[in-house]
């Protein structure tokens, strides 16, 4: 939906060439992700029987499926948080978890903010970490404010925030680690429904003109569809893929227009679907 395959995305000659970070934070080169017959197991409960995954540098993937069938264990072992039972997984070319880890910057479903740090030393932690002094975090990431809608709410603190601009903080948090690599976990999964599709709205502009290669993990096959390149789709646990979905339909000039078109509505059928049979 998003069309992010642009000119002058790398390709896969680029492959080790992709994954430093940025000194900004937000001018990256997205790296592609490669899984081939990936399994995690907890204990005795096998959690995914089988994933062969790849996104190209730049493209944005998105993963639905059923509760409990290892979404969110299928971005901890893309991220190198958790290593496979089976199978291989590589980022950018490397295989090393510390060297996926290090191309990765992973968004949970709680946006984790600080309570006793504004919304912009919240936003530069990354940097900070880095060992940016404090002003030139601030700095960095205060720039950023007015393209993610937090114009004036640098100083303000996480609890004079409303949920979505929490959730926009949480994301710029992430994007200034400067990693190639964006991993979003359910990031707006607390919020209600009108702020939920304002902020799918937002993120999509953010992301059209953006170089990270995007992995999406959401319940929600609406938003999947409209922010996605492609629909990974899950069977139940032990997950395998069910389906993998192009989204080829054509970009609305606006969410309510996209998600009702004929197109859209095709596909997002085809997801259900697919979701439907993979649970029986």
């Amino acid at each position: 939906m998003l069309t992010r395959l642009r000119e002058g995305t790398p390709d896969a000659a680029d492959e080790g060439r992709t994954g430093a970070a940025s000194a900004d934070g937000l001018a990256v080169r997205g790296a592609p992700i490669r899984a081939g017959g990936v399994g995690h197991s907890f204990g005795d409960l096998r959690v995914i029987q089988r994933v062969d995954l790849e996104v190209e540098a730049g493209e944005v993937l998105a993963v639905v499926g059923p509760s409990g069938c290892g979404k969110t264990t299928l971005l901890e072992l893309v991220a190198g948080l958790r290593p496979p039972d089976a199978g291989t997984v590589t980022v950018g070319g490397h295989s090393q978890a510390a060297a996926r880890l290090e191309r990765c910057a992973y968004m949970p479903q709680r946006d984790l903010l600080l309570p006793w740090l504004s919304a912009v030393d919240n936003a530069g932690l990354a940097l900070r970490i880095a060992g940016i002094p404090r002003n030139d975090a601030r700095a960095r990431a205060g720039e950023h404010f007015e393209r993610l809608g937090l114009a004036g709410f640098e100083s303000s603190r996480p609890e004079q925030l409303s949920g979505g601009m929490r959730q926009r903080v949480a994301f710029l948090r992430t994007l200034m680690a400067g990693r190639p690599v964006l991993l979003l976990d359910e990031p707006f999964a607390s919020l209600d429904a009108i702020t939920r599709a304002e902020m799918q709205s937002w993120l999509a502009d953010v992301l059209g003109p953006d170089r990270h290669t995007v992995v999406l993990v959401t319940h929600d096959v609406e938003e999947a569809l409209y922010l996605s390149d492609r629909v990974l789709v899950l069977g139940s646990r032990p997950a395998a893929v069910a389906d993998l979905i192009e989204v080829d339909a054509p970009r609305a000039p606006d969410r309510d227009s996209a998600v009702t078109s004929p197109e859209f509505m095709e596909l997002k059928q085809r997801a259900l679907r697919s979701l439907a049979e993979a649970a029986r």
